[in-house]
C-alpha cells in the first residue's frame, strides 16, 4: 500500500522534535532508567511507558477518526518543559527534571496533533507520572506514618489471635524475637505499584467514570490489607518457627506472593464493581 506525501505532512514536524528531545533529555532519561534498576520502590517504572503506549493503542480506532489540528500553543508547553528541565538541572532537583520529560512530551503531542487528539490521550500521558520517583523528602514524610500505622494494626491482630506482643513505635517485641517494621514494610512500595496497576486497569476496562475512580482508589485499602497480612504472617512465623523467617529468601518471597494476591483482589474488585454497576443500571427507576 502506497503512503501519500499528504498523509505524512502532519507528522513531518515530529522527527526533529523527537531528535531534539532525545539529545536534550538523554542524561535525565538514562539516570531515570538506572534508578528503576536500583530503587526497589520504583522497579515498576520499566513497565509504565509500555503500559501508557498500550493505553493509547487501545484507543487507536477512536484516535483515527479525529482530524489532526496542529496547535502552536504546544511550542509554549515544550518551552515550559525545557525551562523546568533547566531549573531542575541548576538546582540538582531530579523530580523537576523528570517531570519535564512528561510536560515536554505533552507539548510535542499538542504541537503536532492538536487539542482534540491531545485530550484523547491525556490520561495515558498523565499515567507516565507513575514512572517518576517521588522526592525522598516527601516519600519519608508518608512512609514513617505508614510504618507506625502498619505496626499498630499488626500488633492489634497478633494480640487478637492470642500472641503476646509489645509495640514501641514501629518495633514489635515478641517473646523470642524483635521485629522492626522498616520503610520497605510500610506498605508504601506496594501501594505505589498497585496504584499504577489499578490506574491502568481502570482506564482499560469498560466502566462508567465514577466506577473507574472507585476501582482506581480500591488499590489503597487492598494495599493496606495485603501488607497487614504479610506482616502478621511474618510475626506468627517468627514467633513459632524462628526469627530467621523474617529475613532473607522467605521474606522476599512473601513480598512477591502478597503482590500477586493484591492483583487478584484488585481483579475481584473490578468484577464486583462491574456487577454493582450493572445491577444499578438495570434496576434504575
Amino acid at each position: 500500500m502506497m503512503i501519500s506525501k499528504r498523509s505524512l505532512m502532519p507528522y513531518l514536524p515530529l522527527a526533529p522534535l523527537v531528535i531534539a528531545y532525545i539529545l536534550l533529555f538523554n542524561h535525565t532519561l538514562a539516570k531515570l532508567i538506572k534508578d528503576w534498576g536500583t530503587d526497589d520502590n520504583y522497579s515498576h517504572g520499566y513497565l509504565i511507558p509500555f503500559i501508557a503506549g498500550y493505553m493509547i493503542w487501545q484507543r487507536r480506532d477512536e484516535i483515527k477518526t479525529i482530524a489532526v489540528q496542529p496547535c502552536n500553543w504546544g511550542l509554549a508547553v515544550v518551552v515550559l518543559g525545557m525551562v523546568m528541565h533547566l531549573v531542575g538541572n541548576i538546582g540538582a532537583e531530579l523530580f523537576t527534571m523528570r517531570m519535564s520529560l512528561i510536560v515536554t512530551v505533552a507539548g510535542i503531542v499538542l504541537f503536532v496533533f492538536g487539542w482534540p487528539i491531545g485530550k484523547k490521550i491525556a490520561v495515558p500521558l498523565a499515567y507516565l507520572i507513575f514512572m517518576v520517583p517521588i522526592p525522598a523528602i516527601l516519600w519519608n514524610q508518608v512512609a514513617l506514618p505508614l510504618q507506625l500505622f502498619a505496626a499498630k494494626l499488626t500488633a492489634n491482630v497478633i494480640q487478637a489471635i492470642g500472641i503476646s506482643v509489645l509495640r514501641e513505635g514501629n518495633v514489635l517485641q515478641l517473646a523470642n524475637t524483635t521485629l522492626e517494621v522498616v520503610d520497605a514494610c510500610s506498605g508504601l512500595r506496594s501501594l505505589t505499584s498497585l496504584l499504577a496497576l489499578s490506574g491502568a486497569l481502570a482506564y482499560i476496562v469498560s466502566l462508567k467514570t465514577i466506577s473507574k475512580w472507585v476501582l482506581f482508589l480500591s488499590a489503597v485499602p487492598i494495599a493496606i490489607a495485603v501488607n497487614l497480612i504479610r506482616l502478621t504472617a511474618t510475626a506468627i512465623m517468627a514467633r513459632f518457627i524462628g526469627a530467621e523467617v523474617a529475613q532473607g529468601f522467605l521474606h522476599d518471597m512473601s513480598g512477591l506472593i502478597i503482590f500477586v494476591a493484591a492483583f487478584v483482589l484488585l481483579y475481584l474488585a473490578y468484577i464486583l464493581i462491574g456487577r454493582i454497576e450493572a445491577f444499578l443500571t438495570h434496576n434504575r427507576p
